[in-house]
């Protein structure tokens, strides 16, 4: 099993001032990235990477994915082999830039559809994506998470 470093928790928000400005208050910290539609807080106590992106979102939730950043790339290929083991189809996103990061990262879905990330930071980036997202509706695209595409499509 891979060092996990942090849980991952990304959210969509309407505005990302207001919504700073509660986070530092609330984690008690500044947040390690800034865009115009993009932050985020890494946190050593409790461990989290933390990010929200301005996205329209429904009233019944603001929750964009969950995951976990991981230690380096070799990591991220041992989670994918176990869970290709247990039966679950992993979607690679290997060297993408996404949420201003270049990234390796693989993605699966849970049965209520919530899309869950184990993620590799390689190096920062001036961009928030580059193309098309493997999985839709998450972290750098436009569109709510409600239009997940679904994993089995890309068996």
């Amino acid at each position: 099993m891979p060092n996990f470093l942090r849980m991952h928790v990304a959210i969509n928000v309407n505005n990302l001032e207001e919504n700073l400005k509660f986070y530092r208050a609330f984690f008690g910290a500044e947040p390690t990235k800034v865009k115009d539609n993009y932050a985020k807080f890494e946190l050593d106590n409790p461990p989290l990477h933390f990010s929200m992106n301005v996205r329209p979102h429904e009233p019944k939730g603001v929750l964009n994915h969950l995951g976990f950043q991981v230690e380096n790339t070799d990591a991220v290929l041992a989670v994918k082999e176990r869970l290709q083991k247990a039966g679950l189809v992993p979607i690679d996103e290997m060297g993408t830039t996404c949420c201003y990061a270049v990234q390796d990262k693989i993605w699966v879905r849970d049965p209520e559809g919530n899309a869950w990330e184990i993620f590799y930071t390689k190096a920062d980036s001036e961009f928030e994506s580059a193309g098309e997202p493997v999985v839709q509706g998450v972290c750098c695209t436009s569109s709510p998470a409600a239009e997940l595409i679904e994993l089995d499509e890309r068996k």
